[in-house]
């Protein structure tokens, strides 16, 4: 029997609709979705105008640096979204939080029947398309393409990550290029958190 819903918890990496997802949930069930991308800064997607600093990171840092970067960043993030998550529990109240620092091995322990943990994610090739097509890519001169370039590469490589261990530790997978499979989830997280 389906227990009522407290908890989403929306993982996976760059470009893979987390954002849009929770929001349509927030809205649909009036619940306050946080974001762990807005609680601590890093060199995000270099578009449409990047800062200098930005710049430099992708053009002078190679693309395991760039990768070994972005995993310590969400390990030095993880104990301030650990304490906002425990916190939600013990205050017994609904929560929902998205972001690539959820990573699957982070969120595994906190799964259960009334908190759901979800790891979206789409093969290489749609991502690289969607990325590319938002960033202007067929616009852009060389120079700008190569740090678009790096961008994605190292989201494709934290997908493929992400997607390997969440597999590995039993996540829900959801592959966001199938709109049913999308509007299925959304649909049925909104049915278990309305449960009586």
């Amino acid at each position: 029997m389906l227990q009522r819903l407290s908890g989403v918890l929306i993982c996976g990496s760059s470009h893979v609709g987390k954002t849009t997802l929770a929001r349509r949930l927030a809205e649909a069930l009036a619940w306050n979705p946080i974001s762990t991308d807005g609680l601590a800064r890093h060199p995000g997607r270099p578009w449409p105008a990047a800062p200098l600093p930005v710049i430099e990171y992708y053009s002078y840092l190679s693309p395991e640096a760039i990768h070994w970067f972005l995993k310590v960043h969400h390990e030095n993030m993880w104990p301030g979204i650990r304490q906002k998550i425990e916190a939600e529990i013990k205050a017994r109240k609904p929560f929902l939080f998205e972001g690539a620092a959820l990573r699957p091995e982070y969120i595994a322990p906190y799964i259960s029947t009334r908190c759901e943990g979800i790891l979206l994610h789409a093969d290489g090739t749609f991502l690289r398309d969607r990325m590319r097509s938002e960033a202007g890519y067929e616009k852009s001169d060389e120079a700008t393409r190569s740090i678009i370039d790096k961008f994605i590469d190292r989201s494709l490589r934290d997908n493929s990550e992400m997607y390997a261990t969440a597999r590995e530790l039993g996540l829900r997978l959801v592959d966001i290029s199938d709109s049913p499979a999308v509007a299925g989830l959304l649909n049925e997280l909104v049915h278990r958190a309305l449960l009586p």
